[in-house]
């Protein structure tokens, strides 16, 4: 469609923070000749969703980038801050007046409050008699196109993945290329600054942590995309669940927050390997097959809110009988529970906002099993540290370890965070590096440091419980709470 000189329109950025292979700036781009971009922060809806200040603080500097990026195309990124979702459509409908806008476009989001807000900023924009467009772009395949044979989404996994390829390999949705450049806004100079890079009052104070550790350029984070996908994917099926190892991608917090894309990551992987798709025992389709995971998750929430809305999947593990222990929550939470693996990993995440994924599995397991403490506490704890925090692999995940949601880890499955740590850090280089008072211990008892003759000298925690008993316990309590169910 040939641009109109003679309008304007507002492109509204949230968790899609890139200007390459973004479906609505790029539309707004071949539509309209006088682009305004903006993001509105919400310090208020962030710390009811429990976002953590490493991501918020990650979300500022890429943005710092992404200003810099819409410069070049003429168009600029206007900052606004409002307390939460619910002031969201005023100050949106107020801004696209103030600009003449008579289109605002947006990349859809599944979640809840996300989609309430959307529905609540269409109804202002359209009795201000101004236009909205939220797009399809988060996932490769659209949340809602993967269905089965009878409409229905998804449940499992497999067959979910099944279709999904089958409808891939029949789709062109690879990453797109970078928007053309607009001529200048008419109206771009009546903002002046637009944009304050240290981001202060406006974001009203909003907690943040360190994120410098993660670059926010786009040339390093493409670099790292084709680094990985040339150097290192061919190894990922064999190396990816050793946590000592750098055996994964480490993109997810650029997923997280938009600033690369699905598409972009699926694009690369077969650029790189044409046939990851066809040779699925090898490394390159066990990453692809993590995009799928991630994908799978999202289709969830759209097609099941409910899953957004603190709600187990599984209608009947609302009877499990949680224990409300907050001396027990807080030894995990600072990874003090006297097994090793689990230490490391909460010491990790809480030092870095980072865990690797066989790891949040393992504290996960060990939290809702062992503990029996509810899959939400672990969920909150995650998302209010996790710098690649997003609600719907957050959730997945942890509904998955807790046998709580759709084909979830079954409840009789429980992981032995003792014996897992023997087969994924055999030699204890990863517990070392973040449970310091281990580091003398010999490999022999790494796993088990009670056990060493020098125990008594160790300035650490005895296992909090005993996982055979633990698990037990945990069997029955979710057995009892199925047959509770289901007799009543």
């Amino acid at each position: 469609m040939a641009a109109d000189n003679r309008h304007r329109c507002l492109m509204w950025f949230r968790a899609d923070l890139r200007t390459v292979d973004n479906t609505a700036l790029i539309q707004a781009c071949q539509k309209y000749q006088s682009v305004l971009a903006v993001f509105i922060a919400t310090p208020e809806q962030w710390a009811a969703h429990d976002v953590a200040p490493i991501q918020v603080d990650f979300i500022r500097r890429r943005l710092a980038v992404l200003q810099s990026q819409l410069a070049e195309l003429n168009i600029p990124l206007r900052i606004e801050a409002v307390a939460d979702f619910n002031a969201v459509p005023d100050r949106l409908t107020t801004l696209a007046r103030d600009w003449q806008a008579e289109h605002v476009f947006c990349n859809k989001q599944y979640e809840w409050n996300e989609r309430q807000r959307d529905m609540a900023a269409g109804h202002a924009l359209a009795e201000a008699g101004i236009k909205f467009s939220a797009l399809e772009d988060t996932c490769v395949l659209p949340a809602g196109s993967i269905l089965t044979r009878q409409g229905e989404s998804f449940r499992v996994y497999t067959p979910f993945r099944r279709e999904w390829l089958r409808q891939f390999q029949q789709s062109s949705a690879l990453a797109q290329p970078v928007p053309p450049p607009v001529s200048p806004s008419d109206g771009a100079d009546s903002f002046g600054s637009v944009i304050e890079t240290n981001f202060g009052p406006s974001w009203m104070n909003y907690p943040l942590a360190d994120s410098s550790h993660w670059p926010v350029e786009e040339d390093t984070i493409r670099d790292a995309l084709m680094r990985f996908c040339i150097e290192h994917v061919a190894d990922y099926g064999e190396q990816r669940d050793f946590p000592a190892v750098e055996g994964t991608s480490k993109l997810s917090p650029y997923l997280a927050i938009g600033a690369l894309s699905a598409r972009q990551c699926v694009s690369a992987i077969l650029h790189e390997h044409p046939y990851a798709i066809e040779k699925q025992d090898a490394g390159p389709f066990a990453w692809l097959n993590e995009i799928i995971w991630r994908e799978f998750y999202r289709h969830l929430i759209e097609a099941y809110p409910k899953v957004s809305r603190a709600q187990p999947f599984v209608g009947w593990t609302r009877q499990v009988p949680w224990h409300s222990d907050k001396a027990a929550l807080a030894r995990w939470q600072q990874g003090e529970t006297g097994f090793p693996i689990v230490d490391a990993a909460m010491r990790q995440l809480k030092a870095t906002g980072w865990m690797h994924n066989r790891l949040r599995m393992i504290t996960a397991s060990f939290l809702t099993k062992d503990l029996l403490i509810h899959w939400q506490a672990g969920e909150q704890w995650f998302m209010s540290h996790l710098i690649d925090g997003d609600l719907a692999s957050n959730n997945g995940g942890w509904q998955w370890a807790a046998s709580t949601g759709t084909d979830a880890q079954p409840y009789f499955r429980v992981f032995n965070p003792t014996t897992q740590g023997k087969k994924f850090d055999p030699n204890g280089e990863f517990i070392r590096t973040w449970v310091k008072e281990l580091e003398k211990v010999p490999d022999k008892y790494i796993h088990n440091p009670h056990e060493w003759s020098g125990a008594a000298s160790l300035e650490y925690p005895a296992p909090m419980v005993d996982h055979k008993s633990a698990r037990l316990h945990a069997i029955e309590a979710f057995k009892q709470a199925k047959a509770t169910a289901e007799a009543g």
